[in-house]
């Protein structure tokens, strides 16, 4: 279980990294789901289920929408992705 519960923790920073450190919200709302899922499996293993749910639903459910907003403005058909070496460099840098 310790290492479910670790595994959840490292998903959970690498879900807020991909979100801080990637200019595209293409590929940073990915970053997004990861962590909001991680966070909640976390908080259920924790026992706090309730909290877990509404995190999903308020959190992710708005968020969400900010992003699809953000999107429809970019109109870049050739977004900047993970294997960018500038993208890369944000993220060491965070």
């Amino acid at each position: 279980m310790i290492e479910f519960v670790l595994f959840l923790g490292l998903c959970f920073v690498l879900g807020g990294l991909a979100v801080a450190s990637n200019p595209s919200p293409y590929y940073g709302v990915l970053g997004l789901v990861v962590a909001a899922v991680a966070g909640c499996g976390w908080m259920v293993s924790l026992g706090v289920s309730f909290v877990s749910l509404v995190l999903v639903m308020v959190y992710l459910g708005g968020m969400l929408v900010v992003f699809v907003y953000s999107v429809s403005l970019v109109a870049d058909p050739y977004p900047e992705a993970w294997g960018n070496w500038c993208v890369v460099g944000y993220g060491l840098g965070i």
